[in-house]
């Protein structure tokens, strides 16, 4: 395990290198300049030249991009255009927020589809499993900004059950103020893990081991949860992993939507007052949010499968 850990974090440098380079060269093809967005009324070509020097603006971009890799490797993200304060502890100060609604939509979204993925599938061809196929179907075609603003008007607006935006201070607050969000998130994953798991349990049922599970005598539920379902996780898993990142893509839409201090909506406001090291930053993290998902994904095969190893 640990020289497998160590090959994936060598191989996952030139990755890293390569999304600094992306990210970098992409967002100075946005239309807009930083300087023009902070002096605002007073931008006159004066004063819009002193302040691309002060920022650095007026240099070529190779040395710019230099600077960003200094950065990096001394552990910083440098200064924020329009906190003007250093970038990391900005995004550290957001980034749990995002993690918080990260997980919570996971476990709504586990919590729902394992059972209806199971009954789906134990209950093949008739009227339960065409009824949660068919809202599979349903939410896979619902877009996610637009579930989003039908969850707020409902139980924000209408009914006042939750919250219609912040974060909360306390823990129980917490999980009030994201429940929403984190539901919305949610109803794009589920259907997801549902189908995947539906079909890799009917895959498990008609394996060998579990008639000859079910020819000893074993019980019915024994043999589901230590045979079928455990294998058939195995699949899911991998799949969860995959959309994980896409699930940080929703959390940018939906933190926005519904006005969460976290580091999506960050992510929206830098790039509107096109803040370079800020969006820089929260690019970089992403990324390695998902590298990082990714691998611990890798690593959950062997928990659920003693005969997976990293050789």
């Amino acid at each position: 395990m640990g020289r497998y850990l160590v090959r994936r974090l060598l191989l996952l440098m030139p990755v890293a290198l390569g999304i600094t380079i992306v990210t970098f060269f992409l967002l100075r093809l946005i239309p807009g300049d930083p300087a023009v967005i902070m002096l605002d009324n007073r931008a006159t070509a004066e004063n819009v030249a002193r302040l691309r020097h002060s920022l650095g603006l007026d240099r070529p971009l190779f040395v710019q991009y230099l600077l960003f890799l200094k950065n990096i490797a001394t552990g910083r993200l440098g200064e924020s255009l329009i906190y003007r304060t250093q970038v990391l502890p900005i995004i550290l100060g957001r980034l749990p927020v995002t993690l918080f609604l990260a997980v919570y939509s996971t476990v709504l979204a586990a919590l729902v589809a394992v059972p209806l993925g199971a009954w789906a599938a134990l209950r093949k061809g008739r009227a339960s499993d065409q009824a949660i196929r068919l809202g599979v179907l349903f939410s896979l075609a619902t877009p996610n900004y637009w579930a989003a603003i039908v969850l707020l008007l409902v139980f924000s607006i209408e009914l006042r059950w939750f919250p219609v935006g912040g974060y909360g201070t306390t823990f129980g607050d917490h999980l009030r103020h994201l429940f929403l969000p984190a539901l919305t998130i949610a109803l794009s994953l589920t259907p997801i893990l549902v189908r995947t798991l539906r079909h890799n349990i009917l895959e498990v049922l008609r394996t060998d081991y579990v008639r000859t599970a079910h020819a000893k005598g074993l019980e019915a539920a024994r043999v589901f949860t230590r045979h079928v379902l455990r294998n058939s996780l195995i699949s899911t898993v991998s799949v969860l992993g995959v959309h994980l990142g896409f699930l940080v893509g929703g959390a940018v839409i939906t933190e926005t939507v519904y006005a969460i201090p976290g580091t999506g909506f960050l992510l929206i406001k830098s790039t509107f007052a096109r803040d370079y090291p800020m969006v820089q930053g929260l690019t970089l993290m992403f990324a390695s949010l998902v590298i990082l998902v990714n691998l611990l994904t890798d690593m959950t095969y062997a928990v659920l499968d003693p005969r997976v190893r990293y050789d």
